[in-house]
């Protein structure tokens, strides 16, 4: 089989439908996402001092 690699005008072509570059979060989204990063970092810190605190009693038993 041969493989065929596009030339350099449908290269040309095709960086033209590239997706725009991300636009920059609104402080809403900004702070949507801390909100999110420090429920998410809350939960495992959480899921932590639970799971030792389940193997301390474990131990004791």
């Amino acid at each position: 089989m041969r493989r065929h690699s596009q030339s350099h005008a449908a290269n040309e072509a095709n960086s033209h439908f590239k997706q725009p570059a991300t636009k920059p979060a609104t402080d809403y989204e900004k702070a949507e996402q801390a909100f999110h990063e420090n429920r998410e970092r809350l939960k495992a810190e959480r899921l932590a001092r639970e799971a030792e605190r389940r193997s301390q009693s474990e131990r004791t038993t």
